[in-house]
């Protein structure tokens, strides 16, 4: 039987190791709604314990997570089995998806799901991973302490490995199977450390009693070992992050791939954060528990940074005057709106844009308060270039998304832009200037002025507002309008108000009407 996953939550943690436990429980003690997603495969499962962990030293790893998960629990977060296939975005920030078809839904997003050590292929080592071989010396040194160990060499940190681990034995043996040759400087450090050097290519393990004895070479040879160091190569798993953008690259040592983050763990892609061994490849089950507390801590700082700025915007809505043109225009009042109101889906052109572009050949546009999106993606559609301009980041970023859902082609043709139209100026000339029920600080024939400065020679620009008898008290004059385009430039062709009908927000049915300024730029 499944475990109920819930539909939304502040954080969805993936990945129910030591970074994302603890990262689950930062976030759960701050009173946030969060869910872990395991898929109940650590990287240390084969170990018998955990090492180096003040306070839990020797404990088993599968009896350190259950009191995590049970931690967790105890604050209200919650922790589900499963293995995530995808992320992508979604009004709430993101949806993440499960191989069995659960979905949740997340404002943001902690990576915690570690990596996977690619041993290479010597037949019996991949039995003994983890019991006597072994590949971090602060996690295994102890245990092998003076021991015959071998380290293999796979990769370019070999040496480095061999030094280390003569820390905990005098009996070391450098196997140069297929790591890469050594510089002169390599083989005398291992030289003044007495550290022999075995060439040739390693066969397979040679055990008795369950017990490692040796290695076996390809050429008959056994080499008497009671341990065996392996420098795996590493890769995060992080495939299912490839549609938010996010790639794996290699890391500086040589020894495997991992995501860039920043010191507190935040990604380039806003909202999400990594933690542990998907970043950094050599933590300990010490340092990526501290990475997920740390991660967790700036998650939340992050969330109230945002919930802070609703809040103001908010405040600031409900404080002013319902009629003000100040709030009608401020950046935040619309951005706010557009959060708040969701997804739109399909919105139709509107008319006079149809209308008037319909007898255009298509060339350059300039969709001046772009809004959701729909006179940009109509006439993107039709072959036009456009530049789309809003000062809602929301917004641009929702109708960018339905662009997409219309056709790469589409998408292409279109440059979303922030802009506050108060203030917005252009040195570029476009073939069709077009902008709809606009709100802007008076005085309203400012806006024109700018609109029709931006319309190339034998263009058309298109204004279209709500008359003077709007409630909103941001009517608009058409006649008033027409009259700030100079005569020995433009042409008017439409300067009138037209009613048409349409339906509010409750469903209710309203007249409304409009004022429409249609004009060409002499050529």
């Amino acid at each position: 039987m499944l475990e109920e996953l819930e539909d939304t939550c502040d954080v969805a943690v993936l990945g129910g190791g030591a970074a994302g436990l603890n990262g689950a429980l930062m976030l759960a003690r701050a009173r946030r709604s969060v869910v872990v997603i395991d898929a109940g495969a650590p990287r240390n499962a084969p170990a018998h314990a955990v090492h180096g962990l003040l306070g839990r030293e020797g404990t088993p790893p599968a009896e350190l997570l259950a009191r995590g998960r049970e931690e967790v629990r105890q604050y209200g977060g919650h922790v589900v089995s499963g293995t995530v296939t995808s992320v992508g975005r979604d009004e709430a920030g993101f949806t993440v998806v499960l191989g069995d078809g659960r979905a949740v839904s997340a404002r943001r997003i902690l990576v915690a799901t570690g990596l996977v050590d690619e041993l290479p292929d010597v037949e019996g080592l991949r039995e003994r991973w983890g019991r006597d071989v072994v590949h971090c010396p602060y996690c295994h040194g102890w245990e092998v302490r003076d021991h015959a160990i071998g380290v293999l060499a796979t990769g370019p940190l070999a040496v480095h490995q061999a030094l280390m681990f003569r820390q905990w034995s005098d009996d070391v043996v450098l196997f140069t199977h297929t790591g890469p040759a050594l510089a002169e400087e390599q083989a005398e450090q291992l030289s003044a450390r007495g550290i022999p050097v075995v060439s040739g290519t390693v066969a397979g393990l040679e055990v008795a009693d369950d017990r490692l004895t040796g290695v076996r070479m390809d050429d008959g040879r056994v080499v008497p070992r009671a341990a065996l160091a392996v420098g795996a190569r590493m890769t995060a798993r992080t495939d299912f992050l490839a549609d938010l953008g996010l790639r794996r690259q290699e890391h500086v040592s040589g020894a495997g791939e991992h995501l860039v983050v920043d010191a507190a763990g935040r990604t380039e892609v806003p909202g999400v954060w990594v933690a542990g061994n998907a970043t950094d490849l050599s933590a300990q089950v010490g340092a990526a528990a501290a990475a997920g507390a740390l991660a967790g801590a700036h998650i939340n700082a992050d969330l109230i940074d945002e919930e802070t700025r609703e809040a103001v915007a908010a405040y600031r809505a409900t404080t002013r005057n319902a009629s003000s043109t100040t709030e009608a225009y401020d950046p935040e009042f619309w951005e706010t709106r557009y959060r708040a109101h969701g997804a739109t889906g399909t919105v139709a052109p509107n008319t006079p844009l149809v209308e008037t572009a319909t007898g255009l050949a298509p060339g350059t546009a300039l969709d001046a308060g772009s809004g959701h999106g729909s006179d940009a993606i109509w006439l993107a559609a039709q072959g036009w270039t456009v530049t789309a301009l809003d000062v809602a980041p929301t917004a641009l970023r929702r109708a960018g998304e339905r662009a997409l859902d219309v056709g790469d082609d589409v998408a292409a043709r279109i440059t979303w832009s922030e802009a506050d139209l108060t203030r917005w100026t252009t040195a570029e000339r476009y073939d069709l200037v077009t902008s709809h029920y606009v709100h802007v600080e008076a005085p309203y024939d400012e806006l024109v002025s700018r609109l029709a400065d931006a319309v190339a020679p034998g263009g058309t620009l298109l204004v279209v507002g709500h008359d003077t008898t709007h409630p909103s008290h941001h009517g608009v004059d058409p006649r008033e309008a027409a009259a700030v385009l100079d005569p020995a430039e433009w042409e008017v062709l439409v300067a009138e108000v037209r009613e048409r009908a349409a339906t509010d927000q409750h469903g209710h049915a309203a007249d409304l009407r409009d004022a429409v300024l249609r004009a060409r730029r002499r050529g």
